[in-house]
Parts: structure tokens; C-alpha cells; sequence
């Protein structure tokens, strides 16, 4: 049910800038035709359909249908029953205390204790989906690991959250799992704190498969709420220069979890062995680097990026708001392109200009060579 290749139908090949989600290029190409593979600015052209109402149903329609085959697959593999029409809220990167997946998990204790706080009020169902790979030597992302698992063992069997609410994470993240999950993703996490990401370009390839982006502006999001306009994204957190002044004060975990009733709760969960009964002291070294020595700042930013993921609760409720948000989005992704960079720095750095020479492969003679001997030396008259 997955192609390799989503791009077998179109007859440019494929590009690594391009949808994976075989449906969405079919899809893209009857609507703009199908340069845009070997274009990606004319992605552009999108624009001009966010308001057709035949074009949000098919996105919407293609975006379910991915979460349905995904879907299936993460009940066959990791046996827990998955609601398609639940958010899929996706988190894939490196294992790194800088990427923040631990603000995640404590967003999902949160909801999972505001679910068994009031079962009946409404909630919007959630599937959150965490994977990625920690460094060998790396304890503190190996017991990250532990937590999300310790967690997700909680939530998933627990009879009063049901289908509300599930948590997965993703065993042996790679590139075969990503064509998998990007095509089935409706929300992108990408909370690194503002002025720790290089670049990353994850999240560019989410923005192109009609995923919604929640993060701060930090590494290529800025560039993306640029493209896209900041109010296509969800955005939330301190900026660079809120770290900056952060630092300078000096950071004092100890007054979010004084302040803020729900963090307090979530810590102390994890801290008192709730998701972890038979070891209740196992996540103790994670508590205590969220305390003292928490360089990322989990606690500074959880109140605002909690208040951000209820206004996308709010949004998703309304399915045709949120896909049109979808198609701005892509259609604001044409900058990131690989054929795009190369000919800026072909231009800016190398200055050379494109050429349509083609070079032979190795094996066959160019026109023009001299005539050579065996040993691979030029011949003499």
C-alpha cells in the first residue's frame, strides 16, 4: 500500500523535494500539471485554489486516506487500536534534550490527566507519535526513550481515555518509516528552543505532504513562516532574544512548577513512579535535569506551547479551515527546493551557469577524447 516511489506516474521522475504521498503528486499534477517536479516555485500556482471547495475536500480526502493506511499499519505493528480520525500528531527527529520531545510528553500527561479529570467534556482525539534514534552513549535520550514508552503503556490502557488519546513511538526510525508517517501526519512538531537548531529540514518535508507546523522560531522555521506567513504556522515560545534575557536573569525551573498546576501535576507523576510502578524511582534523573540542569528550557516555554496546541484542537475541529491552511502551506514550499539551492550557489558562490551538456557515464568514450592506450595514458604520434 505504500509506493517507494511516489512519483512512478509522472513523467519527470522523481525529486527529493517533492510529496511522498503518491496520492498528493497525482493530485498536485492535475491541478498545476506536472513541471512542478522539476520546479518546485510553481507550487505557487496553489494559491489560486484555496478557496475551491472540490479542491479542500480532495486534499482532505487524500490526507485521510493516508491516515487510514498508516493507521492500519500501527495497529499491525505495535497492536494498539488507532482512530483515523484522530489528530496524528507527529514528533520524528534525533533522541536530544535541545529538540524537546520531553515538552511533548509532558503535553501528554497533561491532556491525559485533563481526559480523566472530566471524561465527558469534549476532547479533541489525539494520536501523538513520537520516534527517533538516541546516540549510543547518550543516557539522558535513552531514558527519554524509557519515559515516552512508560507513558505510552499508561495511556493506551487506560479504558477511560479509549480512543480519545493514544501514544506511540516509533521503533527504528528510518527513511521507509518517514514515507510512511509524513503522508498520514496532520501536525508537525518542531520545538526545538529558539537559537539551539541549525536548519533541519524535516520540517520542510512535512510542510510539503499538507502537515500543519506547531514550533518556535527557531531553525528553518523562520524561513517557513516567512514563505508561508507566521499565521499559516503555530507558532509559540521565546525567541532568540527571550533565551538571551533568560539567561542573563538566570533560568529558574523551580518557579514554572510553582506557578503552573498542570506542570506541577505532570512532574510529579513521573517523578513518584506512576508511569513507572515497578521502578518508581526510574525516572528520577530525568526530573532532576529538568530542575537543575535543563540548558533547554522545558518548563520556560510548556505554558505557552500547551495554549498553542489548543488553538490547534480548535482549528482541527473545523476540517475546512484547517485544509486550507494545508494548501497555503504548500504552496508556500516551492523555496525549499534542492534544485533551488544548487543554482543559487552555483550562481552566488561558484558563478557558473546552468548547461544542458550531458556528460557520459564513466564507461563510454567522450567525443573528442584522444585516443588512449590500455594503461590509460594518451597516445603519442
Amino acid at each position: 500500500p505504500f509506493q517507494s516511489n511516489p512519483f512512478s506516474k509522472l513523467p519527470h521522475g522523481r525529486s527529493p523535494s517533492v510529496p511522498c504521498g503518491q496520492h498528493v503528486a497525482v493530485l498536485l499534477s492535475q491541478k498545476i500539471g506536472e513541471d512542478y517536479v522539476r520546479d518546485l516555485s510553481q507550487l505557487a500556482k496553489l494559491r489560486e485554489f484555496v478557496d475551491d471547495d472540490l479542491f479542500i475536500r480532495e486534499v482532505a480526502k487524500v490526507k485521510q486516506e493516508n491516515k487510514v493506511k498508516f493507521a492500519l499499519y500501527l495497529e499491525k505493528e505495535y497492536k494498539v487500536k488507532i482512530n483515523p480520525s484522530s489528530m496524528f500528531d507527529v514528533h520524528v527527529k534525533r533522541i536530544h534534550e535541545y529538540k524537546r520531545q520531553l515538552m511533548n510528553c509532558l503535553h501528554i500527561i497533561t491532556m491525559y490527566n485533563r481526559i480523566k479529570r472530566d471524561p465527558v467534556k469534549l476532547f479533541v482525539p489525539r494520536t501523538v507519535i513520537i520516534g527517533g534514534k538516541a546516540a549510543p552513549g547518550y543516557h539522558m535520550a535513552k531514558m527519554i526513550i524509557k519515559l515516552i514508552n512508560a507513558v505510552a503503556q499508561v495511556v493506551n490502557n487506560d479504558p477511560v481515555v479509549g480512543s480519545k488519546l493514544k501514544v506511540i513511538f516509533l521503533e527504528n526510525y528510518r527513511v521507509s518509516l518517514a514515507e510512511k508517517v509524513i503522508p498520514a501526519t496532520d501536525l508537525s512538531e518542531q520545538i526545538s528552543t529558539a537559537g539551539t537548531e541549525a536548519s533541519g529540514t524535516g520540517n520542510m518535508k512535512f510542510m510539503l505532504n499538507g502537515a500543519l507546523t506547531i514550533g518556535t522560531m527557531d531553525g528553518a522555521n523562520v524561513e517557513m513562516a516567512e514563505e508561508a506567513g507566521e499565521e499559516n504556522l503555530f507558532i509559540f515560545g521565546m525567541r532568540v532574544e527571550d533565551v538571551a534575557e533568560l539567561d542573563k536573569d538566570g533560568y529558574n525551573a523551580q518557579q514554572y512548577y510553582d506557578r503552573l498546576p498542570e506542570l506541577k501535576q505532570a512532574v510529579d507523576q513521573i517523578r513518584s513512579g506512576f508511569f513507572s510502578s515497578d521502578e518508581p524511582d526510574l525516572f528520577r534523573d530525568v526530573v532532576d535535569m529538568l530542575f537543575h540542569h535543563d540548558r533547554f528550557k522545558v518548563f520556560a516555554d510548556y505554558e505557552a506551547y500547551v495554549k498553542c496546541q489548543e488553538k490547534v484542537s480548535e482549528l482541527y475541529l473545523n476540517s475546512k479551515a484547517w485544509t486550507k491552511m494545508v494548501i497555503r502551506n504548500i504552496a508556500a514550499a516551492g523555496k525549499f527546493s534542492s534544485d533551488r539551492t544548487i543554482k543559487e550557489y552555483a550562481r552566488d558562490i561558484w558563478h557558473v551557469e546552468p548547461s544542458d551538456l550531458k556528460i557520459p557515464p564513466p564507461n563510454e568514450p567522450r567525443e573528442g577524447a584522444e585516443d588512449r592506450t590500455p594503461n590509460g595514458t594518451a597516445a603519442r604520434a
